[in-house]
């Protein structure tokens, strides 16, 4: 099989894991709203194989950033253009300053998934299950990550001790 077609079916296979496990983490938690729990996963994971655990790291760190200044302009004032594009601006730069920029998207998401909030309901109650499902959906692409990509490589150093030694 070709190398794109493999990762074509490897990035196939995180999709879906990621999928399952959010549904199946939101009927074990009677958890309804579990949207922003898969839009985050799939944020989280990467189609490339090649420095996956590294950029989903990185797309954490920018999602946290998203979510904390999203949350902030909360506490300032009430969601309109002017504040989601005051967060999207204030998300782009510390990101750009923490060199997070493979995670950028993923922070802007975050911090407008974070601002918007349904009529009706409380900005706090929503900000909250929102801040919840973003990092479940983070930490559940993380976890998936590590399946598809972790490699054990602590042998290979007591390998190179060994060689040294002898």
């Amino acid at each position: 099989m070709n190398e794109r077609l493999t990762s074509l079916l490897v990035y196939s296979a995180k999709c879906v894991a990621g999928c399952l496990a959010v549904f199946i983490l939101a009927s074990v938690t009677n958890f309804k709203d579990l949207s922003w729990s898969l839009i985050s996963v799939m944020l989280v994971l990467s189609p490339d194989g090649r420095d996956s655990v590294n950029l989903a790291l990185t797309r954490i760190k920018a999602n946290v950033v998203g979510a904390a200044f999203g949350t902030l302009c909360l506490l300032i004032a009430a969601t309109n253009m002017w504040m989601i594009s005051i967060s999207i601006v204030m998300t782009l730069s510390v990101c750009y300053f923490l060199k997070l920029d493979a995670g950028i998207r993923s922070a802007i998401a975050a911090t407008i998934i974070i601002m918007l909030h349904e009529e009706g309901k409380h900005v706090w109650t929503t900000a909250v299950e929102r801040i919840v499902a973003v990092l479940a959906g983070c930490v559940l692409g993380l976890i998936i990550t590590f399946i598809f990509h972790f490699k054990n490589t602590s042998k290979q150093p007591v390998k190179a001790n060994a060689e040294q030694e002898a």
